[in-house]
């Protein structure tokens, strides 16, 4: 089985330029789009709301959703940190190993990797996406049209940053000390895709 994990251990500085989402008056991001769905990801360091792009990655969105849903997420671990880069999770065995029995095609889109943007790990074939998902921390310049983004964090980021300065270790440095758990993910708003009348 590929291995699900995101294959981007070098940071490559000349490709990291620093840009930073939009925020609102309140510090939040602005949404894209008044009805795409949105989740929350309760962890041992506190909850993130994030906002779901169905109009840029349908498939993936839905997936998540499902997943959700199911109880999918529930009791994972953050099995992979690298503070300055991303968080990583999804993975039934908390080994950056396995995922869902499923995988989905790339929805690749202009979207870049912003400080708080969630996209889908995957192995080297772009179509290789299952259940795994990471959130950056930074900017990830050189992940851009490699990686399929389909969300962002739009309250509790300082959660995130928090969850990236756990004490990690392991070959790669990059394993918790600590398990850093899901506790809970929740679907808080979801208005179905309109169906096309063709």
């Amino acid at each position: 089985m590929a291995v699900l994990l995101l294959f981007s251990a070098a940071f490559a500085d000349g490709d990291t330029e620093k840009e930073t989402p939009k925020k609102s008056k309140t510090d939040k991001y602005e949404k894209r789009q008044a009805d795409n769905p949105e989740i929350a990801i309760e962890t041992d360091f506190g909850t993130m709301k994030l906002e779901l792009f169905r109009d840029v990655a349908p498939g993936h969105v839905d997936s998540m959703l499902a997943r959700i849903k199911e109880g999918f997420y529930d009791g994972l671990i953050f099995h992979r940190i690298i503070d300055g880069f991303m968080i990583q999770g999804g993975d039934p065995q908390g080994t950056g190993m396995g995922g869902a029995p499923y995988r989905l095609k790339a929805e690749f889109s202009d979207l870049p990797h912003l400080d708080g943007t969630l996209s889908m790990a995957r192995a080297q074939d772009p179509n290789s996406a299952s259940s795994q998902f990471f959130i950056c921390l930074g900017r990830q310049a050189f992940l851009d049209g490699k990686y399929t983004v389909f969300g962002q964090v739009m309250d509790g980021m300082d959660v995130l940053h928090k969850i990236g300065k756990v004490p990690c270790g392991g070959p790669r440095k990059s394993k918790p000390e600590k398990d850093v758990f899901i506790r809970k993910m929740t679907v808080l708003k979801d208005i179905p895709a309109k169906k096309s009348d063709k």
